[in-house]
């Protein structure tokens, strides 16, 4: 039987991110899941407190509906996403048949980049946020790789004030991006089948990181030359390529 996947994006992204890159893997008849995370196309759903543990437990519960129709699946995370789908697969590895993440990881070494110490840090979180305009985002995320038409459907998704919000709130939930009193001493919770898939100049959580990460864990990793943090999206062959072989290895 083929094995359901389940996608979830990253910040400041939505689903839209992963189009190139379900178009270069070609599933066909596979059952897949690219759901946005809670508050990132939408409004906030009423009582959700938008912290990492939330969009942990949320995704587990995504994984859980693939899981129940299909059995074991592959989850795959970019950015965020990434670090949200290795804590769901820590936190339920019977659902799992393999992850798979790219351009994050969750480090207990890693103390964030410079954006994310931003909006952890109160007021001055907000004030980026206000002063932040769609189309000045849409210009540097397609100045750092991401293709045009999708770098302005994510950028007309910031004027949802939700949107912001949840990012504060995800963010501050995490310290910034610092794991090492908890998520990362769950590290050994790993399912054993993982990978890593890694655009080499991606300026938010450098190689080195990847390269880390591997060399602790045995997980093996794919380096996309030439690529930065959007490597899914800006080299989607490449990556498509890496995840299928991966997929055939099980």
């Amino acid at each position: 039987m083929t094995t359901a996947k389940l996608f979830l994006h990253g910040v400041p992204d939505s689903p839209a991110i992963w189009r190139p890159l379900l178009a270069a893997l070609d599933l066909g008849e596979t059952p897949i899941a690219v759901p946005a995370l809670p508050g990132f196309t939408g409004p906030l759903p009423a009582g959700f407190p938008a912290t990492k543990e939330a969009y942990a437990d949320w995704a587990v519960g995504e994984a859980e509906a693939l899981f129940a129709a299909h059995g074991p699946i592959d989850i795959v995370g970019h950015d965020w996403g990434a670090l949200i789908a290795q804590r769901a697969a820590m936190l339920r590895p019977d659902l799992i048949r393999s992850w798979a993440v790219s351009n994050a990881v969750i480090d207990p070494d890693y103390r964030g980049h410079r954006i994310a110490r931003i909006w952890n840090t109160p007021i001055l979180g907000e004030i980026f946020m206000a002063l932040s305009k769609p189309a000045a985002l849409a210009r540097g995320l397609a100045g750092q790789g991401m293709p045009a038409d999708i770098a302005a459907e994510e950028a007309a998704q910031w004027a949802n004030r939700d949107k912001r919000r949840a990012i504060l709130r995800l963010y501050r939930s995490a310290k910034g991006l610092s794991f090492a009193h908890d998520w990362a001493r769950d590290i050994d919770r790993l399912p054993a089948n993982g990978a890593l898939i890694w655009g080499a100049n991606d300026p938010y959580v450098e190689l080195a990181v990847a390269e880390r990460f591997a060399a602790r864990t045995g997980t093996p990793l794919t380096v996309i030359d030439g690529a930065g943090h959007w490597a899914i999206a800006e080299r989607p062959a490449e990556v498509a390529a890496a995840l299928t072989r991966f997929w055939n290895s099980l």
